[in-house]
């Protein structure tokens, strides 16, 4: 008789249709961690850009969820209790930087880094869901997977681009307002006299 440690780790020999409802279960469970989890990162967030961009991101990931939703009922198949430890990890590591880093710009840079870690594996399960929605003749699968990796794609460009022009530049204290030299007749001085860290630059002496 097999112990039950060998029933657990005994393997499945899955089919195509099999492996494509378990990788919709296992966006379905990514997606709904995030949709419990993005509403705090709304409230934690200082910049309204990015607050913005989380509360499209749920968005999208509920509307994900109905399709997926949709497609299982289809295939006669329910989302079931199967936990994506993946997402959960990744997800987990963004509600520990909430807590651990106070609201302001560091928090802000984090949480995007978070969000986009998060995205690039969910961009990653989609196009797996896709190329298996394609091989079984699933169109509808096929369908909202094309538009959750296009969304997905350009929510990182977007996190991107705020962070690099926005957010980083706080938290560096590289605006262009603040420490800049005036030479005389009013125009700023080439440079400031200071390096890329910040700080500034000695001249050598001729």
């Amino acid at each position: 008789m097999p112990s039950r440690k060998q029933d657990r780790t005994r393997q499945e020999s899955l089919d195509g249709n099999e492996l494509l409802v378990l990788e919709l279960q296992e966006i379905h469970s990514a997606e709904s961690q995030l949709a419990r989890t993005l509403p705090r990162l709304v409230k934690a967030v200082e910049t309204e850009e990015l607050r913005s961009s989380i509360e499209e991101r749920l968005s999208q990931g509920e509307r994900l969820i109905k399709d997926i939703e949709s497609t299982l009922e289809e295939l006669e198949e329910s989302p079931g209790r199967r936990k994506n430890i993946a997402a959960e990890g990744l997800i987990s590591d963004a509600r520990e930087h909430v807590q651990e880093i106070e609201v302001g710009p560091a928090l802000d840079a984090v949480l995007i880094g978070s969000i986009q870690k998060t995205e690039h594996y969910c961009i990653a399960a989609w196009g797996t869901a896709r190329s298996l929605g394609a091989s079984a003749g699933q169109k509808e699968v096929v369908k909202c997977m094309d538009r959750a990796i296009k969304e997905g794609r350009q929510m990182d460009e977007v996190l991107t681009k705020l962070a690099e022009e926005k957010i980083n530049p706080k938290l560096f204290g590289d605006e262009s307002e603040e420490g800049e030299e005036v030479e005389e007749g009013g125009s700023p001085a080439r440079g400031s006299g200071r390096g890329g860290n910040g700080r500034r630059e000695e001249r050598p002496t001729r």
